[in-house]
């Protein structure tokens, strides 16, 4: 989910759709390209990916990071990015690719919900108001867009289940954009703090352990019907640590947390 300025979204690869119009499309096994599409990719993960990926797996976030993800810092860029790692064999598959499709499909990242959605953030500086914008990009070789099935976005995206995703990713977007400056200074961004956030971020078991086994809620007062939503959902404790990068990187003003 990329933020986009209106004067730049004809540069957008691909078909923008608006609200209400509609896009052919339907995946199946008996398709020639069927799994096709899940070669070859620079697969971005959002924090809320690895969340649902690292439970369906039954794994902690350090064995998903370890074994599931590259993490590469871009020159000129002051947070690192996530990617899924490939797998070595033949044509790179998805790791979790079969030959009947993605067994992990209940748990698939939000840009695998949304193919051949792709999703941006149109963002109008004078109002400080954003929207979602939608562009229609399959791959070449995919056959799906041939297919009879049409759909607006709205029903696509709710055939798809990614409403939470989307929720999800687009607070996490909102953050992201922060990054667009230097928080760090001579720290760098692979110094510590920098940890700590990329740890709110994507390593939600030590987040939760930073949170409740450290001297953390003796250092920051968190109203006590939060502390127990945070202790009962990954969902909330993952909301949570991206509220505690704003305040703690940015220092933004928080009505969930402050220093006592």
């Amino acid at each position: 989910m990329k933020y986009i300025a209106p004067d730049q979204i004809e540069q957008v690869p691909g078909r923008q759709i608006r609200p209400g119009e509609h896009f052919a499309f339907r995946c199946h096994a008996q398709l020639s390209c069927f799994n096709q599409c899940c070669r070859h990719l620079n697969l971005f993960l959002y924090p809320y990916d690895v969340l649902r990926l690292k439970n369906h797996l039954e794994m902690t976030s350090d064995q998903f990071i370890d074994q599931h993800v590259d993490v590469l810092l871009r020159e000129g860029h002051y947070f690192p990015e996530v990617l899924l790692r490939m797998s070595e064999e033949g044509d790179h598959p998805c790791p979790f690719l079969t030959p009947q499709g993605c067994r992990v499909y209940p748990a698939r990242p939000h840009t695998c919900r949304l193919f051949p959605i792709e999703q941006g953030v149109l963002f109008d500086s004078a109002r400080k108001r954003t929207t979602p914008v939608y562009f229609f990009r399959p791959f070449d070789f995919c056959k799906g867009p041939g297919e009879p099935q049409t759909w607006t976005v709205e029903a696509y995206l709710k055939d798809q289940d990614a409403g939470t995703h989307y929720q999800m990713n687009l607070k996490w977007a909102q953050v992201r954009q922060l990054f667009q400056a230097d928080p760090w200074g001579l720290e760098g961004p692979r110094g510590p703090r920098a940890k700590m956030a990329f740890m709110a971020a994507y390593n939600i078991d030590r987040f939760r352990e930073f949170v409740f086994g450290s001297s953390f809620l003796k250092r920051y007062h968190v109203k006590s019907t939060l502390v127990k939503k945070i202790r009962q959902s990954d969902e909330a404790l993952l909301e949570f640590g991206f509220e505690w990068i704003r305040f703690f990187v940015w220092g933004k003003p928080s009505n969930q947390m402050k220093v006592r």
